[in-house]
């Protein structure tokens, strides 16, 4: 898969340096798959929550934190769209964001 932008992830991580190792681990993990459809994932991310607008919800570090991504499965592209604490996460709405 595509990922934009790791930058993103890099900019939390170094802010929330606990949050380092586990976002590298899914950045690695997300470049190398070739999910095609949701149930795909699922298969590497049992935990991970689908919602609307190809939205995509992933538990970080042991549910310390929360990663949202959007995919566009017919051109293997993940947009991160939000990466953030639980309290930050209860603000957004993630179908939008």
């Amino acid at each position: 898969m595509r990922i934009i932008s790791k930058k993103t992830l890099r900019t939390f991580w170094e802010k929330n340096a606990d949050a380092e190792q586990p976002l590298k681990a899914w950045y690695g993990k997300a470049k190398i798959a070739q999910w095609q459809k949701p149930s795909e994932i699922k298969t590497d991310y049992r935990n991970a929550s689908f919602i609307a607008s190809n939205r995509v919800i992933f538990n970080i570090k042991g549910n310390n934190y929360r990663l949202v991504v959007a995919i566009n499965y017919e051109y293997m592209v993940v947009y991160i769209r939000f990466v953030g604490h639980h309290k930050d996460y209860d603000k957004i709405d993630a179908t939008t964001i």
